[in-house]
């Protein structure tokens, strides 16, 4: 993804001063940047933050919520969403002013007891339900898919991602990469069967197809 958006950039700069660069690309680094939040909050904050799942390490409540039928994320990011959330959602208005949950700090320190009492509300609800009540508060939600609903996910079949692949012993549907590029189709060619390639590339390595056969013979290929 760096090295994409450093190319990017790259051909701009050509683009608009002339110029050329050279773009290099650490795996470590590109994670490190990836670690913003809890590195800023461990260099700067009381300690790091601790490990918290599919929470947020320094949000609360933000994640994952059982429903009746499934599970719904939710993310609060500020006091208005936090009121927003007990008056609307949680139908008790009073808890936002809570001492426990009165702040974003304080919902962090009791985040087992504040996410006990969203469950126990949300558990009552369908994931309909529970998702009308959070975008008639305007807290940021969606649905926690599982793998089945995320291949029969609708976008994909409407933006017709799948493709046909052939494959050994039959056909598969694959999906195209995700970088559209106007005039290019994707090379979405068959999966070889084992050893499909191996004498057209000891070929191009300079073996003879007499050599070919003897190392066939030997079992070496």
């Amino acid at each position: 993804m760096y090295a994409y958006s450093g190319i990017l950039t790259a051909l701009l700069r050509r683009a608009t001063t002339g110029e050329v660069s050279a773009v290099s690309v650490s795996l470590f680094e590109a994670l490190a940047e990836w670690m913003g939040s809890p590195a800023n909050y461990t260099a700067y904050g009381a300690r790091q933050p601790t490990r918290s799942g599919a929470d947020h390490a320094t949000i609360a409540p933000y994640g994952p919520v059982a429903t009746a039928d499934g599970a719904v994320v939710l993310g609060v990011q500020n006091d208005r969403e936090w009121r927003a959330l007990c008056g609307v959602v949680l139908d008790d208005p009073g808890l936002a002013d809570d001492p426990r949950f009165v702040t974003n700090s304080a919902r962090v320190e009791h985040r087992a007891e504040l996410n006990a009492l969203i469950e126990a509300r949300l558990a009552a609800l369908d994931m309909d339900a529970a998702s009308a009540l959070l975008d008639e508060a305007g807290i940021a939600n969606a649905r926690l898919n599982q793998v089945r609903d995320f291949l029969d996910h609708p976008v994909l079949e409407k933006r017709e991602r799948w493709r046909p692949v052939d494959v050994p012993g039959g056909t598969i549907s694959a999906l195209r990469p995700p970088a559209d590029i106007a005039g290019v189709e994707p090379v979405m060619g068959p999966v070889p069967v084992l050893g499909a390639h191996t004498d057209p590339i000891l070929r191009e390595l300079g073996r003879t197809d007499g050599e070919i056969a003897a190392l066939r013979e030997r079992h070496v290929v």
